[in-house]
């Protein structure tokens, strides 16, 4: 199942509470800070604080620590800390990024804020608190620069929770239907957090704001750092004068988020927070408030954050002004809403247990200006009716009666509906009766999409006989493929270029005058001595353009040796894929001739009968498809274990299967279908193959098992040369590395494992603490508790031994049931309280288990044994 909005409750909560200033002890912060003074009209209310903290500590409790990451070595942000789970949305630099969908939706209503959103536009500035100043100028009498401890002690503070959205959040999804000048945001643009800081108004009244009559109009914001846009400028927008000093519309000068002081990315020391409007007008690192007469004259207030009619492109919006026309401005919110339960790619089986209650579907909506969520909607029939969702509104209004934070809703609905269903659609209203259109109106900026937002559903075969649905969300975020729209573009790009692929009857190559490249030469180009990028099928030499690409040579480097289509034309002008055709220096090699009619997919998505060229896939697993894999040798490692290494359908491929997740192997045996599990032993990095160790189970010799293992004994009758067909990934748990995992789409944390195997259940099992020590950035313990019925029985001993000694965070402990040798230095038995107490980790919130064996191992020994050590199993127990 998919993670679910963790629902913590948030009542009794109001806007505006007083607190005392409680500095934070990271980034370049202040030795010591003023208390802010009390509120003239409101009081703090402890129940209120206590609620508030409580929110804060719960939602950063499984977060593991930033690092430094590897990807910002070289760039200007080299020396910031961040969430390696962050989606990059436009390559190294800058950063842009936002969470995993499902991860963001386990941390309930507020976010954490190293999984909050990030916008940055260029480098981010070090800043120093005890030398930042905002300055106050323009139309005021009283101009004046204050330093951060001034605007904490002389001033009252306020704070709150609001949810802060990107105008791009859902941009992806606009780009597939045509390419706008923005980059791919996914549906996670859009976090929440308690900020605190000044009141805009209490500011500007210090300073005595002029009157409307003598000119004082507009109010400007100014940012201190310096960016490419316009020929070099800051980054500036403006508001009008009366939202500024409009008491209902809580806007602050913060400088705290959580707790602590503004990290970095989100501002530090100082920024601004208007509440119910786009994340654009909210400047960062504030370093002057300018009242004005006219708008603010920053480019990026002009060109960033409108919506232009759909007529309206890049070239006619500067050919015509329509940058300057004062109707397409954006500044509060619309309304959206977005289904995050099921996730994409899940898989719910249908039997008889899943059958038996109804599924949960959950997401989040929002709305702008302090508009309230007041109902979200879901149809199962393409809009001929409509359910009504439960809505959970965490906040209560501001004494004006306006909303700043997203709401989440649930639906129940019978899975049998859910099976007779082609897509899921959410849309929401608020108390202006604003909702969502039905269809996608797209712009050249790609913002405020706030169409239905639909999940298709398509019927697949699971194994044992039974069916499952498998769920598919539009898009994935940046530069991930995935989602049903890319499904769809890719069988229009196919029929539109149908008619020239019939024309080229001799070659299976669209361009048989340039020179034709494989990937895997490609992926040899990938430094600044050779840097070669594949965008939409051509092959390009960026080298000699490194010095002078104005995004700078990160920008290339990081993308050299791939193919970075959807990245470059989400972040790149027309004029710019123009320039690009000089550096063209061949083709990407095809594999031939293949069709989509054969897809399972097809009835869907529509059926198509023409045949066109797909280029040789960089992943060769497809959940839906079954893969043909050649043996291409087969190792005796002892009397019954074998070593099979089968080659993928191309030897540029990567097999693309996450950590922690399984294959199946499909063979016709006896005339009947025979599909067994099996987890490769080799690392998911390598090219071209895999390698599976499996345990032969032979006919006659073992008294329960008469007829021996199916599978096992078809795969050690297999030739070198033969064919079998593979099919994955699947599995519910993927370790996404550092600690990190995803469970039915739920994210899980640990700082330590007790990994506990029996017998072939070693693999998957191997298969994470490979990925583990592969990364010597990763420090997560492992303890490892492996049984089986004797010391022959154990797989990959040779391996586990040689890592348990070169490694201190690997442990091994082996468990037999009788041993056949002398001088046997491991436990006899079964695995038991004692053993686990002696060689699994003590239970605590930073420590999971694993477990992969027989079922009588895990119901009898390891759940039992783990429960006494105070595991709890519902929640702390993985099961492969």
């Amino acid at each position: 199942m998919a993670a679910s909005v963790d629902q913590r409750p948030y009542t009794g909560l109001q806007h505006g509470v007083v607190r005392a200033f409680k500095p934070s002890p990271d980034v370049t912060r202040p030795k010591k800070l003023p208390h802010p003074p009390p509120l003239s009209d409101s009081s703090s209310d402890d129940e209120d604080d206590a609620t508030l903290k409580d929110l804060i500590r719960k939602s950063s409790a499984e977060v593991e620590s930033s690092i430094f990451d590897p990807r910002d070595d070289g760039t200007s942000d080299h020396w910031i800390q961040r969430n390696a789970s962050m989606v990059r949305l436009t390559g190294k630099h800058p950063f842009n990024s936002e969470p995993p969908l499902p991860r963001l939706m386990h941390h309930g209503f507020i976010t954490p804020v190293p999984l909050h959103y990030v916008r940055n536009h260029g480098p981010v500035p070090r800043a120093r608190w005890e030398d930042w100043t905002v300055e106050v100028t323009g139309l005021v009498t009283r101009p004046t620069r204050f330093t951060m401890d001034q605007l904490v002690r002389d001033f009252p503070s306020r704070e709150f929770p609001a949810t802060l959205v990107c105008a791009g959040n859902r941009r992806k999804e606009q780009n597939m239907v045509k390419q706008s000048i923005g980059f791919n945001w996914g549906a996670a643009a859009i976090s929440t957090s308690v900020w605190r800081g000044v009141q805009l108004r209490s500011l500007l009244k210090r300073c005595g704001i002029y009157s409307r009559t003598k000119g004082a109009l507009h109010v400007c914001f100014e940012g201190v750092e310096d960016l490419p846009g316009g020929g070099g400028s800051k980054y500036g927008t403006s508001i009008m004068r009366e939202i500024a000093l409009d008491p209902s519309r809580d806007i602050i000068i913060a400088y705290m988020q959580n707790g602590e002081l503004l990290t970095p990315d989100h501002g530090f020391p100082v920024r601004m927070i208007i509440p119910g409007f786009i994340g654009g007008r909210m400047v960062k690192w504030l370093k002057r408030i300018i009242v004005t007469t006219q708008q603010s004259d920053s480019y990026y207030h002009y060109k960033d954050n409108r919506v232009l009619p759909s007529h309206v492109d890049a070239e006619l919006a500067n050919a015509e002004a329509w940058w300057y026309k004062p109707e397409y401005i954006i500044n509060e919110l619309n309304i959206n809403s977005v289904i995050t339960t099921p996730c994409h790619d899940e898989i719910l089986p249908i039997n008889s247990w899943s059958t038996q209650r109804p599924y949960v579907l959950r997401g989040y909506a929002y709305s702008g200006g302090g508009r309230k969520v007041t109902r979200v909607e879901v149809t199962l029939d393409g809009g001929e009716t409509w359910q009504v969702c439960t809505l959970d509104c965490p906040e209560k209004p501001n004494k004006y009666g306006k909303y700043w934070c997203w709401c989440f809703w649930s639906l129940e609905v019978e899975v049998l509906d859910l099976l007779g269903a082609k897509e899921i659609a959410v849309r929401a209203w608020d108390e202006a009766l604003n909702t969502q259109p039905e269809k996608l109106n797209w712009n050249v900026m790609g913002m405020m999409n706030n169409c239905w937002f639909r999940v298709k559903t398509n019927v697949c075969k699971a194994h044992k006989g039974e069916i499952g649905i498998v769920f598919e969300h539009p898009t994935q975020p940046g530069n991930q493929s995935g989602g049903w729209m890319a499904k769809q573009k890719h069988l229009e790009k196919s029929s539109e270029s149908n008619p020239a692929l019939k024309k080229s009857v001799s070659s299976p190559f669209m361009n048989t005058t340039s020179k034709t490249y494989s990937m895997s030469e490609v992926r040899r180009h990938c430094n600044p001595n050779s840097a070669w990028i594949v965008v939409d099928g051509h092959v390009y030499d960026c080298t000699r353009f490194l010095k002078d690409h104005p995004g700078g040579t990160d920008s290339i480097l990081i993308n050299a040796g791939t193919d970075c289509t959807e990245e470059f034309e989400a972040i790149h002008s027309d004029k710019a894929k123009k320039m690009l055709e000089e550096y063209r220096i061949g083709e990407l090699m095809t594999a031939g001739y293949s069709s989509d009619s054969s897809s399972p997919n097809s009835s869907v998505h529509g059926n198509s009968d023409t045949t066109h060229l797909a280029p040789i896939k960089e992943v060769a697993l497809n959940p839906r498809e079954k893969i043909p894999c050649k043996l291409l040798s087969k190792t005796s490692i002892s009397h019954d274990v074998r070593l099979f290494r089968f080659a993928l359908p191309s030897e540029d491929q990567l097999m693309g299967l996450p950590v922690g997740k399984h294959i199946f192997l499909c063979a016709t045996v006896d005339e009947k279908l025979c599909m067994r599990a099996y987890t490769p032993t080799s690392s998911v990095d390598e090219v071209g193959y895999f390698d599976l160790v499996v345990k032969v189970y032979f006919r006659g010799v073992h008294p329960k098992f008469p007829n021996g293992g199916l599978m096992s004994q078809h795969l050690d009758s297999l030739p070198v040369g033969a064919v079998l067909d593979v099919k994955g990934p699947l599995g519910h748990i993927e370790y996404t590395g550092r600690g990190n995992f995803l469970v039915r789409g739920k994210p899980k944390f640990a700082k330590r494992l007790a990994m506990l195997a029996g017998g072939t259940g070693i693999t998957p099992i191997y298969q994470v603490v490979q990925a583990i020590l592969k990364d010597p950035e990763d420090r997560t313990e492992m303890h490892v508790v492996y049984a089986n019925r004797t010391e022959d029985d154990i797989l990959l001993r040779e391996e586990l031994d040689e890592w348990a000694k070169k490694h201190d965070r690997f442990k091994v402990w082996y468990v037999v049931q009788e041993s056949i040798r002398e001088g046997w230095e491991y436990s006899i038995g079964f695995i038991t309280e004692s053993i686990l107490m002696e060689h699994v980790p003590r239970a605590s919130p930073d420590t999971l288990a694993l477990t992969c064996g027989p079922p009588p191992m895990i119901q009898f020994a390891v759940q039992p044994n783990l429960e006494k050590l105070g595991y709890d199993i519902e929640n702390n127990l993985l099961v492969f």
